[in-house]
């Protein structure tokens, strides 16, 4: 589900079944595949009565979009369409393709009616691409559900995507941060009543020639990102805060993305780059 493999660990043999059947349910309205999504909806006819959840993952979107100065921006669909990330053909678009691609990127170029909770776009050609936040917010649902069913300890991971409900046998989670250049990990976080997320240059790319192209695009150029980091992974008290701060971080680079993660306390972010030799350098 949500285009990777969901794991539920719990004591309780009922989460399971409650946590796949409502993030399957959030994945009928957000998935940008599913011809009866409204997210689908919304690319194909540029406006969708929104239910409660998609209005509020696009607000959400709009919230990060603002903090981070655009650097997270949901509707670069069209950037995602002609780099191949969409239908992994992959391929090196021209400098003329990127920038009628940005033309139509822009949370700013989206219309919120509060009224009857309509979600237009002002240009024609716009696509709106939640990757960077909807497994957050489905990982949100299902903990919520769990809850309310009186579940008191439960792990739930969505591609790296995870949030801890109580403990593991009385003692906190342990969950590894995995080295972004090899198989070993980098160190492991004891979490209660948590989420953590990790976006990374080496989550999904493809090489041309000599260079590689990661799918994390940066909406001020219409190019991958080149922040000089290689994985960011935030600790927060929500999924979608995680998500969405671990991809905002990577795009802006550690400065920026440093000034960004303080508007969302008490989130916390583990950051690793290169030197100039090559070597990881983890912050902090």
């Amino acid at each position: 589900m949500m285009g990777t493999f969901v794991e539920v660990i719990s004591p309780d043999e009922r989460s399971p079944a409650i946590a796949f059947e409502e993030i399957k349910r959030i994945e009928s309205l957000l998935s940008k595949y599913d011809e009866r999504s409204e997210i689908y909806r919304l690319n194909k006819n540029g406006k969708v009565t929104a239910s409660q959840e998609t209005w509020h993952i696009m607000q959400k979107a709009r919230e990060f979009w603002n903090n981070s100065n655009g650097a997270f921006d949901v509707t670069v669909g069209p950037l995602m369409n002609i780099w191949g990330f969409t239908n992994t053909q992959y391929t090196v678009p021209k400098k003329q393709e990127i920038a009628k691609a940005l033309r139509r990127v822009g949370m700013d170029k989206i219309i919120f009616h509060k009224n009857n909770n309509v979600i237009e776009f002002t240009i024609r050609g716009m696509s709106v691409d939640l990757g960077a936040i909807a497994k957050g917010f489905a990982i949100d649902s299902a903990i919520k559900k769990i809850k309310a069913a009186g579940v008191k300890n439960c792990l739930i991971n969505a591609g790296g995507d995870i949030y801890c409900v109580g403990k593991k046998f009385g003692r906190p989670w342990k969950v590894a941060v995995q080295n972004p250049r090899g198989r070993s990990f980098l160190r492991t976080l004891r979490l209660e009543n948590s989420a953590i997320a990790t976006s990374g240059d080496y989550e999904q790319y493809f090489k041309h020639g000599e260079e590689v192209f990661s799918h994390i695009l940066d909406p001020a150029t219409g190019a991958p990102a080149q922040s000089g980091l290689i994985s960011v992974t935030v600790v927060a008290q929500d999924c979608l805060t995680a998500d969405a701060l671990a991809t905002s971080i990577l795009v802006l680079g550690r400065q920026k993305g440093t000034e960004m993660i303080k508007k969302y306390p008490p989130a916390k972010a583990c950051i690793v780059e290169s030197d100039n030799e090559g070597q990881l350098v983890i912050v902090p």
